[in-house]
């Protein structure tokens, strides 16, 4: 299923031509990332607390168009858990019917030291692992 997340394009989010900085794009897909934790009912500060945070180890992006200062844009996403550890987002920002921008981003479940740990057990019933 795919989930969808709203963005406004604002002033802050623009270069002097008025067209959205390339980076900001990682910015809006990280947004609809974390509502769909918090949509599953994942608490990350809870999960802070315990030593166990989300750390993105991989993102291929491709930048097929462009957005300017007042669109209105929507990021779809798709995700599912790869492995224990793994979360894989198939994640397009789309400027009413186009895509405009499109990612694969990979994240994995992480001690605070670094080391790996299971995702938790909400993300992984979510992919059967």
């Amino acid at each position: 299923m795919a989930h969808e997340f709203s963005v406004t394009v604002y002033y802050e989010d623009t270069d002097m031509a008025g067209i959205v900085y390339y980076a900001n794009y990682l910015r809006f897909i990280e947004r609809a990332r974390s509502e769909i934790v918090e949509q599953l009912g994942v608490d990350q500060r809870a999960m802070r607390a315990e030593g166990i945070v989300f750390a993105v180890t991989r993102i291929e992006a491709d930048y097929v168009g462009s957005a300017r200062l007042g669109d209105r844009l929507t990021v779809v996403t798709t995700h599912q858990p790869v492995g224990a550890v793994r979360w894989v987002f198939d994640q397009q920002v789309r400027l009413g019917d186009k895509t405009i921008f499109r990612a694969k981003v990979t994240a994995a479940c992480m001690s605070t030291e670094g080391r790996p740990t299971r995702l938790p057990a909400k993300i992984r019933a979510l992919g059967g692992v």
